[in-house]
C-alpha cells in the first residue's frame, strides 16, 4: 500500500503529471501493471532463459557466487547431486509410532557388505534451518515424491497443504 501511495505521489510530482492524459491514480495502476508484467515476463519461456541468464550470471561471481549458490540451496532451489539435499525422505519418528520429514544430504557407501546409510537431515518447523542430523540404514528411509522447495515450505506453513496437495507430494 506505502509503495503504491509513494508510486502516485512521485508519478504526480514528475514530469509525466504534465501530459495529458495523466489521471490520479495513474501510480497504482502503473505499480499494478508493472508487477504483473514482471511476473508474466518470468512464468514465459522469454523470462525463463532471462532468469537462467542472470542466475548463471550471479553463480559466476567471484565473492558473491558462493553465498548465492549457498542460499539457493538452503532455500530448497538446488537439489540432487549439485545441492545441498539429495532428495525428501520419511523416516521413523523418536516413537516410531509416526514419521518425520527429512532431507538426504549424502548416501554413504556400503561397508564391509553392510547396508549403505544415508544422512539425513529432519528440519524443525516452522523454522527449518534448525534440526538435527540423523544417520540411518537407506532401507528405513521411504522416498517422497516432492521437492526439496516442496518439502521446506510445507515445513514453514506448518503442515497446512491445500486440498489435493498432500496427495500430490506423497505424504497424505
Amino acid at each position: 500500500m506505502l509503495g503504491a501511495l509513494w508510486a502516485e505521489r512521485s508519478i504526480a510530482d514528475s514530469w509525466l503529471a504534465d501530459q495529458p492524459f495523466y489521471f490520479p491514480g495513474l501510480g497504482i495502476v502503473s505499480v499494478l501493471a508493472i508487477t504483473y508484467l514482471v511476473g508474466l515476463s518470468i512464468t514465459t519461456l522469454v523470462g525463463k532463459l532471462i532468469w537462467q541468464f542472470f542466475d548463471r550470471l550471479l553463480d559466476r561471481l567471484p565473492a558473491l557466487g558462493m553465498l548465492y549458490r549457498t542460499l539457493k540451496q538452503i532455500l530448497g532451489y538446488g537439489e540432487g547431486a549439485d545441492g545441498l539435499f539429495e532428495r525428501v525422505v520419511l523416516i521413523p519418528s523418536r516413537d516410531h509410532e509416526g514419521v518425520e520429514l527429512g532431507l538426504v544430504t549424502r548416501t554413504l557407501p556400503a561397508a564391509d557388505g553392510k547396508e549403505a546409510r544415508v544422512v539425513v537431515f529432519v528440519p524443525a518447523a516452522p523454522t527449518p534451518t534448525t534440526g538435527r542430523v540423523v544417520l540411518l540404514p537407506e532401507a528405513r528411509t521411504e522416498r517422497v515424491s516432492m521437492t526439496v522447495h516442496e518439502a521446506l515450505r510445507f515445513l514453514v506453513a506448518a503442515g497446512k497443504l491445500e486440498e489435493g496437495e498432500g496427495a500430490r507430494m506423497g505424504i497424505a
